[in-house]
């Protein structure tokens, strides 16, 4: 309780009781680990950086390496961030020749999306 300069209580909320209500269930222990893996694949600033770029691509996929050439990293450790998002099903991989091409799972981030904050899928697509 705050008191002012003069001694008197600004406000007495010790009468006010927490009322108590079910937030609903939780998520079920499976789905949270999947949620759990996909989020944190996502919580990475390079896998950020890797599925911005692919996003912002004019044909919606890019090859290693044209990320190892814009992330400025090796093949090596580009590959290992790229083997977790695919891995956590947030991006899909073909093989074209020498060269393994990426793209973003959309359908995968819109049901991350659904599963981990149902109430706010509503407010927008993706």
């Amino acid at each position: 309780m705050a008191i002012p300069a003069m001694g008197t209580p600004i406000e007495d909320v010790s009468a006010e009781r927490c009322v108590p209500c079910s937030p609903g269930l939780l998520i079920d222990r499976g789905e949270v680990e999947l949620l759990t893996a996909q989020l944190k694949a996502m919580a990475d600033q390079t896998r950020l950086q890797i599925v911005h770029l692919i996003d912002r691509s004019p044909t919606g996929e890019l090859c290693v390496c044209d990320l190892t050439e814009s992330l400025d990293l090796a093949q090596p450790t580009v590959s290992r961030h790229l083997k977790i998002l695919t891995t956590a099903g947030l991006l899909r991989r073909e093989q074209r020749g020498t060269w393994a091409w990426f793209s973003i799972r959309w359908d995968a981030l819109r049901e991350l999306r659904k599963r981990a904050f149902p109430q706010g899928a509503d407010c927008s697509s993706f």
